[in-house]
């Protein structure tokens, strides 16, 4: 039987609606407010429905799933090549209709609450990081001015101060005092949320069983950990493969060509900037800080330079962890232990 495909274009107060009915083959639009959209959908047969994976996109996917219906989430960057003419709401919700229409179209798997709660923790701690180098910064370049030279680094910048600070209250002028003073503790409070968050972290560690496989492999830590395991969540169904899921990170080499000749060129850095960052720094640990290479490893630091061997490690990584995940198995260097669990 085949069912309706409802486009959805989600906003903060007002939702439009595109599709076509089944029976007489008419196009139909509807702009919906915010409170009528689930009851719109609760009077629905069964049905498909499509949507950007924007801000709200997954709440509303959850929501609607809840009724029964199919709910699909589509990457904007497939959407925008279906909206013909001027870009309003209604010409959203039928580009969005059209993509889904494509029978090869790939969809962005919906997460779970939990799984976009550890993401968030995560956001949170990589914001507080960046105002907690900006404030160094920034007091760094307000002492300059008076003529003090701090060393580079963060730790060594603070360290300085408190170590030079009779010294540095000599050369600045009495209205400078206090503002250091609320300067570092602002840093000693952002050092406190930051490390709060990590023990939050450390505790979702040990109940989550897909972060305690992941974390095994070499190069990821407690925050690769956590955020693999939020990404690909508990059975990493929504990727077909892990070659799949290392190109949903961006961990892929973009290529053109036209004529018989391909041309491949640098990383396509599409899908989730802040897992690949990860990814990559914990390559780049296993280089220069791992006691022991494996083989393919060595050979790949012979003959080919040093970031492309990080970019195709951290790529292995990402490969690495959904297979852990989607099989259940537990790692183990040269291969893979297969062990009793349900996904397997």
């Amino acid at each position: 039987m085949n069912i309706t495909t409802f486009g959805l274009d989600i906003a903060k107060h007002v939702m439009q609606v595109h599709w076509v009915d089944g029976q007489t083959g008419e196009v139909r639009r509807r702009a919906l407010k915010r409170s009528q959209l689930a009851a719109f959908f609760a009077r629905q047969s069964q049905c498909r429905i499509v949507l950007e994976a924007c801000g709200g996109g997954h709440y509303w996917g959850r929501t609607l799933s809840a009724l029964g219906h199919e709910v699909r989430l589509i990457h904007a960057r497939h959407v925008k090549p279906f909206v013909r003419g001027n870009k309003n709401d209604a010409a959203d919700a039928q580009a969005i209709w059209s993509a889904a229409q494509q029978p090869e179209m790939r969809w962005v798997p919906l997460k779970s609450e939990q799984q976009q709660a550890v993401l968030s923790l995560h956001r949170v701690r990589a914001q507080w990081i960046k105002v907690r180098t900006q404030t160094v910064n920034g007091l760094r370049g307000l002492l300059y001015e008076f003529g003090v030279l701090l060393p580079g680094g963060r730790q060594a910048g603070v360290k300085a101060i408190t170590a030079n600070r009779a010294e540095i209250d000599a050369r600045v002028p009495a209205l400078m005092h206090g503002l250091i003073d609320g300067q570092l503790q602002m840093l000693r409070q952002i050092d406190e949320r930051i490390a709060a968050i990590e023990a939050e972290l450390q505790g979702l560690e040990l109940q989550l069983e897909s972060a305690r496989r992941v974390r095994q492999i070499p190069g990821v830590g407690l925050l690769g950990a956590t955020a693999l395991a939020a990404v690909l969540g508990e059975d990493a169904k929504g990727y077909r493969n892990g070659r799949e899921f290392a190109a949903c990170l961006g961990l892929v080499p973009c290529h053109r060509g036209t004529g018989g000749k391909v041309a491949v060129g640098h990383l396509s850095k599409r899908g989730d900037p802040y897992l690949r960052t990860l990814l990559m720094h914990g390559a780049r640990a296993v280089i220069f800080h791992a006691k022991t290479q494996s083989a393919w490893l060595q050979q790949l630091l012979a003959r080919r330079p040093f970031n492309v061997v990080v970019a195709a490690l951290a790529n292995k990584m990402a490969r690495t962890a959904w297979a852990l995940v989607a099989h259940g198995r537990e790692y183990q260097a040269g291969g893979f232990a297969k062990v009793n669990s349900p996904n397997t």
